[in-house]
């Protein structure tokens, strides 16, 4: 059976030092290995590069913040990556480098198989699971929402 929608995810960090920074130098060292990781798990369908941005990638106009944005089969499979040891032991040491969020700072949402979601895409799912909470539009791993049916979009 062919899925007509995947999962598309968001993952903003405010970083507390500058990204090429001594403070920072073990998370920099981590994010091949963790992106190959992620590009070899189970559900993964597809990740957004500098080069697949057309450069560096910006969100909110704030150089301080970084993006991860990816496209998975589904929201198991994202949680699976999210918690296997790989990835589960950069995540423990996050608070080493980015500032504690007082906002939603990730967000998921379903795309129609094939859709690459923009930067200006999941900047705008952010800005409405903010104001609205998990929705079946945007939600969180927390909260998730079945696919649509075949034909909604």
């Amino acid at each position: 059976m062919t899925a007509h929608h995947q999962l598309a995810q968001i993952n903003i960090s405010r970083l507390l030092f500058p990204l090429d920074g001594p403070e920072l130098a073990d998370f920099v060292a981590a994010l091949d290995p963790v992106n190959a990781l992620a590009e070899e798990a189970d559900g993964f369908v597809w990740r957004l590069t500098d080069s697949a941005a057309g450069g560096t990638v910006r969100i909110f106009e704030d150089d301080w913040l970084i993006v991860n944005m990816s496209v998975w089969d589904d929201p198991d499979v994202l949680e699976a990556f999210v918690y296997s040891p790989g990835h589960i032991a950069v995540l423990r040491r996050r608070r080493e480098w980015f500032s504690r969020a007082g906002e939603a700072m990730t967000a998921l949402w379903w795309v129609p198989a094939g859709h690459r979601p923009t930067v200006a895409e999941a900047e705008q799912k952010l800005v409405e699971l903010r104001a609205t909470g998990p929705t079946p539009e945007v939600f969180t791993l927390r909260e998730t929402f079945p696919a649509p049916a075949p034909g909604q979009d």
